[in-house]
């Protein structure tokens, strides 16, 4: 069953990939290969290589062996880089042109596929070597002829992947660029690329769906001839159109070209029916055409349409752009934008020109083809949310076979001759045979460097043996003992004093370690080869003069302790540095026993380096079974090429040959580097009979072997490939053979061997007679194998893996296989399992691991009775494979490199294969490939790491990436999770050059390999996400009654104190009118402080009496008065800085009659974003005038200021620095207390300006309500430090203390960017008792203060005063930002509870502050995962997936409140989350609207349950929350009610059928990198988008997307869309420390953020 593709078949396939390589945009398109035109395949233009097979369709004209030849160097040279394209193309097409009639118009340069299949003799097959490539251990034509057939398979579906973008200072053409569609506005199509216009594809070739692969993203409509962008999009992605046949191809884009949009509309709508469970509220989806003539002509039309859902789970009901033109006048959100982005939003707030929704919508349009059928949808109870189980299917391929028996190997022959022991041998032949060869070194020319015979072997190690057991340290204090370790530290190109050393330790009965030499203090792996030394108690090193003067020394000479190292004393072996033993000194020689004789290092999967112990008897057996199999003879020359300190180049090149006196020809590795073909040259010059090699070196010899004429291979009898059970050694065994056999090479002597560190040689290859076949080969399905089972060939013939046998057992050995998982039990005979041997010939143990060693070398396999098949334990091997009926083994890969994915397995070698074989390889080293798996949600993901060329541009790499993904996919049928690049040589080496697989993988997680392209697949990988939701039918209202009463859940409401009931002597209570207070203090306190501005330094800035607050308002409300000729209750724009000047505004208002409203002033340094916000207020509250200062009042007329809105609108402007002498006349008074006391306007999170109208009784009852919770009297001082421009923070620095009395100590926040200490400073020297302030306040003193406290405390800081620190915010509380400033703190004095939050929103600006009575505030932890399905389950602190939240303080005196369900509007339960609704005397009354939209302001201010108490009125918060009562009680005796407000219930995200609130994934991803400083997440047509800010070097910013998209599917099951890497500050933060995610959102969508780095999910 020998594996071979028919030439037939191969140029079959070639012609169906001559139309299918695909370029990346840019501009230029490369014509189609074949010449073909609109779409249709020329088949009897195409050319076709010619075979050997005899096929009906080969051309007349043979080709002669000659220009065959010719051609093969010419492949060669090209692949070597001695050729340009131009210039191969220019000689192939002279050499081929005479022997084919080319078709009409067919350039005979471009006529052919560039990969000309030849004979199986000619050398192109070995083509592809590039220069500087290490590893060729993966190279198969026939592979790489079925990743080429599954790459065109992929094409047809047509998959458009985005590519991602990045800041110009990461690339040197930004990528950005080549993606602007082109300009298509001549209305010519042809004209805006002309003649670079791809042939062979209609202008809107739209593909039918091939059945299952779908499409939907890459059907577009055409209008009028214009190409629409999706259509650009998908074309530059892949340089041409598949198609699935002609016929459909021409019908279908004829059908396009003539305008029918409606028939593309319907397959859109029928294909999304398909592939997206289209809900009902959906079924009237409309295309989004987007061309760019169309723009501007459209702009009225509806583009408004909701966008597909793309996971198919939600309905469209909570998207934000919901109104249609249809629906009536569209209400504006009235949102400040970044720069233009009103130009380019449709109606819905969707920018469609800006680059970023465009590659959003191909993303959702490649996203709307699922690779995998779509989860089964079913409601799963809220706890049992298990992952989606995949359910073996029916029709796997299972094992069908009878149980395998137990294969016995020959018999170890007992030879006469045999040595007792090895030292007894090398005894033996240094004092008989003194004078024969042992070892030639050579150095990097080529020449001898060093002729070791067996006497100077002998004479050595009997030197550095009495070294070791006399001349270290004293007699009684022996620096090494009999049975000690000693580690061996010998370069690769000294195997001579290696071998001295070795056997040295061997004589003085001392345990040799061979490690690599260290090189620097980093090198990948080091620290665990330390831990290893450690471990085995390696206290002294044997190393070279050479390599001793080689290693890194400190500046006094010693060499430094390497990292995780044990202290080492250094000892060189070179004879000059040792004593000479006395004559009458020989060492004591013993019979192998069971002692150790040398430990060799083993590196695992996961890093760690284990110690592997083989004994003396092992080590005599390993050796005599090696000399039976290869017939080893004495004397015989053998050229090693491997490393002769471990595993095949130890066993044969320094154990055996010792045995066996023979002569080793030492090749180093630096040779090798220099010169391919030297191990070549020595067995020519040797006539050397045996040779072990690896496949690369065999590969490297071919590539080289032209210039060499004169080479004889005829005396080679054994060629050892020591890798040969890698499957993918095939090739380069197989293409040696083709070439050196004409250089006398016999195909019988070519003997793959496998082996691995614990079960030494396993098998190995022998030499076979004269003129023998070589045995069969196995041909097997990759499908069969991912499921564990042999299964011969494969239908399509194109995922096969050819597996060449490695021989027979071993002599004096027992073999078996077992299966995988679980008890080692036989496997079937037609399954894969795990070899394992039973044998004296293996290691023992892994040194001082008992636990490890009994799994891997005490191992019992049982039949399926149960029966052991052996008396003696069996070592695993570690190696897959299977042994065939003619008892011959067979290895298809390593247990190491096995990835489990999906429950099938791959492994890493095949996958690397695959990629090797995408072509063009041209963008990145062919030996530079590292494969891994990582687990992300309970299943191993497959991560590719390749090293890219320097010159490699960023779309080349970008399309190779993307055809690798398509090949994997269509060979392995697995999908890559992430597939990276990075800069060449970055990648951690091994000792030899390779790739450090584990430290790679270690960096990779760690969020430190710097990658330079990174394509993340989680939506085509991630398959076993939980189900997702489904909402329940409505309950009625009677049900969920019945239902709280049966589980005894109480109705979750709770209220503060009742003000009724109250008594206390209040005497602003007989006031109904804020002005009536503040006049009544002036007469009654007069000289009584009310308010307090300090500076930046502490001081008093300023300071107002009650009197000077009175006499200041009279004169500011005569000014307007005068100056103003204003109405009663015109509306008056506050604009002044914090401080008292906007108090007294304030008042003034008031005693004239008019309606104040606090507005932010713009700031000076960044007036273009800050004014307009400014405007806007102005003219949404219709003021009449403006009241500023004079500094104000001149930037708002400013030159800046006219650049960023209309200077001439403003109303009139009034300064109050200079205030009239004389005062009002009288002071007005309100007729009515319902009567407006002010607006108070403010921007939510989600980018909404509001202005809630707050009344006379309203604000009254506010102030007394904040007095009673607080406690506050004339006596008391409160220090504040918060904006006071609305909400609670404008509440506390105007109108408090003139209701209450108490003097306020006012800090503006501003100030605290001067001086972080200013406000804690201000509450110690002042003695306050209560305080407030914002978390951004809070956040800077953490931040700022962090390592200043005992600098601080020292100065006399001292907080111990502080009963409450009230942290004024709208949101829920930031639990962890409160914990780390009390912790910090502490050390001042502060006690912990004294820190605490309060909550309020639009319709009650305070509905929870913790006052000074009361319990303290709690905390408690929930599910997070239950709150998704707004459920509330308390959970242990500590518990998976808990999410900590804190009481929102007290509910405030006269507040009630209820939690509702925010759809149905009824009472719910304790143990849900629903929406706060609240019912209070200082509610808003209502939101003050320009257009009055009644019905928004009836269902947020005058709610009604749906049943139950269905009378009261409530105002919707809008937020979500639940009520908990607790073990607490209160002042009154009665058990304490605790509100826990969880998030905005605008701002929460719907998907999969679940709540999520942005903070809790936002916490997730910054916990991720130590760099992501901020981040912010929110939607865009269902994709989840991720914006995080990088506060390091740009290069890092491609680590964080695999990181962060890891953690949001570990933690909350979500698959990341978009993640945009940006520099820290751009995501855009209120006053209050809240972050404006919608903002953000307009930003990222009108192309405005720049992002340092766009990573689009696939």
């Amino acid at each position: 069953m020998n594996l071979t593709v028919s030439e037939g078949h191969r140029a079959a396939l070639l012609q169906h990939l001559s139309c299918e390589v695909p370029t990346l945009f840019c501009g230029s398109f490369r014509e189609d290969l074949t010449g073909t035109k609109d779409g249709q395949r020329g088949s009897a233009n195409t050319f076709k290589a010619p075979d050997d097979g005899g096929m009906a369709d080969r051309d007349p004209v043979p080709i002669p062996v000659e220009v065959r030849a010719k051609l093969a160097e010419l492949e060669l040279e090209l692949s070597e880089g001695d050729i340009t394209q131009k210039g191969y193309e220019k000689k192939r097409s002279k050499l081929i042109g005479a022997y084919f009639s080319q078709g009409p118009g067919v350039d005979p340069s471009t006529g052919q596929e560039r990969r000309m299949p030849t004979t199986p003799s000619s050398s192109s097959r070995y083509r592809r070597r590039l220069s500087g490539s290490r590893d060729e251990r993966y190279r198969s034509d026939v592979h790489t002829e079925a990743v080429q057939a599954a790459l065109a398979k992929h094409r047809e579906r047509k998959m458009a992947v985005p590519m991602p973008s990045k800041r110009r200072s990461l690339v040197v053409q930004n990528s950005m660029e080549a993606y602007t569609p082109p300009d298509t506005s001549s209305g010519s199509e042809g004209e805006g690329h002309g003649d670079e216009e791809e042939e062979g594809e209609g202008v809107d070739g739209e593909e039918e769906d091939g059945g299952g692969g779908g499409g939907g993203g890459g059907t577009s409509s055409s209008l009028e001839g214009g190409i629409s962008m999706e259509h650009w999009i998908s074309r530059a992605i892949h340089g041409t159109s598949s198609t699935t046949n002609t016929t459909s191809s021409t019908s279908s884009s004829s059908s396009t070209r003539s305008g029918s949009s409606g028939v593309a509309r319907a397959r859109l709508a029928e294909v999304l029916a398909q592939h997206v469970h289209i809900s009902a509220h959906q079924h009237h989806l409309r295309l989004h055409h987007q061309h760019h003539q169309h723009h501007q002509r459209h702009k009225a039309e509806n583009h408004s349409a909701p966008q597909p859902d793309v996971t198919g789970y939600t309905n469209n009901d909570r998207i934000q752009t919901e109104k249609t033109p249809s629906d009536g006048p569209l209400v504006q959100r009235q949102t400040p934008k970044y720069g233009n982005a009103e130009l380019m939003e449709t109606g819905d707030g969707v920018p469609v020109s800006s680059r970023v929704s465009a590659k959003i919508q191909q993303l959702v349009n490649t996203l709307k083809r699922p690779k995998r059928p779509p989860l089964r949808e079913f409601f799963v109870d809220d706890f049992e949310e298990l992952l989606e189980v995949q359910q073996p299917d029916p029709n796997l391929p299972k094992a069908e076979g009878s149980q395998m028996v137990a294969v016995q190997g020959e018999e170890l022959g007992v030879v006469t001759n045999w040595p007792p022991c090895l030292e007894a041998a090398l005894q033996r032949w240094g004092t008989i045979s003194p004078k024969a060869p042992c070892l030639t070194t050579m150095d990097t020319n080529g020449k001898p460097l060093c002729q070791l015979t067996y006497g100077k072997l002998w004479t050595r190690s009997v030197r550095v043996a009495y070294n070791l057991m006399h001349k270290l340290g004293t007699k009684q204090e022996a620096v090494v003992r009999p049975g000690d370790r000693v580690a061996l530290v010998f370069p690769n190109n000294d195997p001579a004093s290696f071998m001295a050393a070795f056997y040295g330790c061997l004589l003085a009965n001392v345990v040799p370690v061979p490690i690599e030499v260290p090189l620097t203090r980093k090198d990948a792996g080091s620290q665990q080869i330390g831990f290893l030394l450690g471990s085995c108690g390696v206290s002294a090193a044997l190393t070279s003069d050479a390599c001793h003067k080689g290693l890194p020394k400190s500046p006094t000479g010693e060499i430094p302790q390497f990292k995780g190292w044990p202290k080492l004393l250094w000892i060189v072996t070179d004879s000059k540095h040792l004593s000479k033993p006395p004559r009458d000194w020989f060492p004591d020689v013993k019979d192998a026993n069971q002692e150790t004789a040398y430990i060799e290092y083993k590196t695992c999967k996961d890093g760690g380096v284990l110690g592997v112990t083989v004994t003396r008897v092992a080590m005599l057996s390993h050796c005599q079974a090696i000399t039976q199999a290869c017939t080893y003879t004495e004397a015989e020359t053998i050229v090693n090429v491997l490393d002769f300190k471990k595993d095949v180049g130890l066993w044969h090149a320094v154990l055996t040959s010792v045995m066996n006196m023979m002569h080793v020809i030492s090749v180093p590795y630096a040779l090798m580097k220099v010169n391919p073909l030297s191990w070549i040259q020595k067995v020519c010059q040797f006539k050397a009979k045996v040779a072990c090699v690896k496949s690369r070196d065999m590969h490297w010899a071919l590539v080289a072997h032209r210039d060499q004429r004169d080479i004889n291979l005829s005396s080679l009898r054994m060629l050892v490939v020591a890798d040969g059970a890698n499957p993918w050694s095939i090739s380069s065994c197989d293409a040696f053979l083709n070439v050196f056999q004409t250089k006398g090479l016999k195909s019988e002597v070519i003997c793959p061997c496998a082996s691995s560190p614990e079960a030494l040689t396993v098998a190995i290859r022998r030499p076979l007679g004269e003129g023998s076949t070589p045995p069969a080969r196995g041909i097997l399905s990759m499908q069969g194998l991912s499921h564990g089972v042999i299964r011969v060939d494969s239908e399509e013939k194109l995922s096969v893996l050819t597996l060449q046998d490695v021989g027979h057992v071993m002599p004096g050995a027992e073999m078996c296989v077992v299966k995988l998982d679980g008890v080692p039990q036989l496997c079937q005979t037609d399954e894969i399992g795990e070899l394992c041997v039973c044998t004296a010939a293996t290691g023992t143990s892994y040194y001082g691991l008992t636990g490890m060693t009994k799994n891997s070398f005490e191992v019992v396999p049982v039949t399926n009775s149960g029966i052991p098949v052996s008396e003696f334990p069996f070592t695993r091997t570690g190696l897959l494979g299977f042994i065939s009926a003619s008892g011959l083994i067979y290895v298809a890969g390593k247990m190491e490199g096995l990835m489990v994915v999906g429950r099938r397995h791959h492994n890493a070698d095949d996958i690397v294969a695959t990629a090797l074989a995408v072509e063009p390889m041209k963008f990145v080293y062919r030996g530079r490939i590292a494969v891994f798996s990582i687990e992300v949600l309970h299943d191993e993901r497959i991560v590719v790491v390749a090293e890219q060329r320097p010159d490699s541009t960023e779309e080349d790499s970008f399309q190779w990436m993307s055809r690798v993904l398509q090949a994997i996919d269509g060979i392995h049928q697995v999908g890559v999770y992430c597939l990276a690049l990075v800069p060449s040589n970055t990648l951690p080496k091994t000792p030899l050059g390779g790739i450090h697989l584990s430290e790679t993988k270690q960096l990779f997680l760690e969020g430190a390999l710097h990658p330079c392209n990174v394509l993340m697949c989680p939506h085509t990988c991630v398959t076993n996400l939980p189900k997702p939701r489904q909402k329940q039918p409505e309950i009625g209202p009677a049900s969920v009654m019945v239902g709280n009463l049966v589980s005894g859940k109480r109705i979750a409401q709770a209220s503060g104190r009742d003000l009724t009931q109250v008594e206390d002597n209040d005497q602003a209570r007989k006031f109904l009118f804020l002005s009536e207070v503040l006049q009544w203090r002036a007469q009654s306190t007069p000289e009584h402080i009310l308010y307090t501005l300090l500076n930046s330094r502490g001081a008093t800035a300023s300071s107002v009496t009650c009197l000077q607050l009175h006499k200041r308002a009279e004169k500011t409300a005569a000014m307007l008065a005068e100056r103003g000729h204003l109405q009663d209750g015109d509306h008056i724009a506050l604009v002044y800085p914090p401080g008292i000047d906007l108090i007294v505004a304030f008042y003034g208002c008031l005693y004239a009659g008019c309606v104040p409203v606090t507005v932010r002033p713009p700031h000076p340094q960044n007036i273009s974003t800050t004014l307009p916000t400014v405007k806007m207020i102005v003219e949404v509250s219709r003021s009449a005038c403006v009241m500023t200062t004079q500094v104000i009042s001149k930037l708002l007329r400013s030159k800046e200021a006219s650049a960023a809105v209309d200077v001439r609108t403003w109303p009139p402007i009034l300064d109050t620095d200079e205030l009239p002498k004389k005062k009002a006349p009288v002071l007005f008074k309100p007729s009515n207390p319902d009567m407006l006391a002010y607006l108070d306007f403010s921007v939510s999170t989600t980018g909404m300006l509001a202005g809630v109208k707050m009344s006379h009784t309203a604000t009254s009852a506010f102030c007394r309500s904040i007095k009673l919770q607080c406690e506050l009297y004339p006596s008391r001082e409160v220090a504040i430090c918060l904006d006071p421009y609305c909400g609670l923070g404008f509440v506390l620095w105007c109108l408090c203390s003139v209701y209450s009395g108490h003097q306020s100590i006012l800090i503006p926040p501003s100030e605290l960017e001067v001086n972080p200490s200013l406000w804690l400073w201000a509450v110690s020297h002042h003695k306050v008792r209560d305080t407030f302030c914002s978390y951004s306040v809070m956040e800077l003193c953490t931040k700022g203060l962090g390592v200043q406290t005992d600098a601080l405390k020292a100065r006399g800081l001292d907080l111990s005063r502080v009963r409450t620190c009230v942290v004024v915010a709208e949101e829920r509380p930031r639990t962890s930002l409160t914990q780390s400033f009390s912790k910090l703190f502490k050390d001042l004095g502060l006690h912990h509870r004294a820190v605490s939050t309060s909550f309020g929103c639009r319709v009650n600006l305070a509905v929870c502050l913790q006052g000074t009575s009361g319990p303290d505030p709690t905390t408690v932890f929930v599910d997070m995962r239950a709150l998704r399905h707004d459920r509330v389950r308390l959970v242990e602190r500590g518990s998976p997936h808990s999410l900590p939240l804190m009481e929102s303080g007290k509910i405030l005196p006269g507040v009630r409140i209820i939690i509702a369900n925010p759809e149905t509007k009824g009472p719910m339960g304790e143990s849900h989350l629903g929406e706060i609704w609240v019912q209070s005397g200082h509610n808003a009354s209502g939101y003050f609207s320009v257009y009055g939209d009644e019905a928004l302001h009836s269902d947020h201010f005058n709610s009604r349950l749906s049943f139950g108490d269905t009378q009261t009125v409530w105002a919707r918060t809008g937020y979500l929350g639940f009520l908990r009562r607790t073990e607490l009680t209160d002042a009154s005796g009665e058990r304490h009610d605790a509100l826990y407000v969880v998030g905005a219930l605008e701002e929460a995200m719907e998907l999969r059928g679940m709540r999520y609130h942005p903070i809790d994934i936002e916490t997730s991803v910054i916990r991720t990198h130590k760099s992501i400083t901020e981040c912010a997440v929110f939607t865009w047509t269902n994709l989840l988008v991720v914006v995080v800010e990088l506060d390091g070097s740009e290069h890092e910013a491609l680590d964080l997307v695999p990181l962060v998209t890891n953690a949001v599917l570990e933690e909350h099951y979500l698959i990341v869309g978009v993640v945009v890497v940006v520099d820290v500050g751009v995501i855009p933060i209120n006053s209050r420390g809240e972050k404006q995610r919608m903002h953000l959102r307009d930003g990222f969508l009108a192309d405005q953020l720049d992002p340092i780095y766009v990573a689009y999910n696939m």
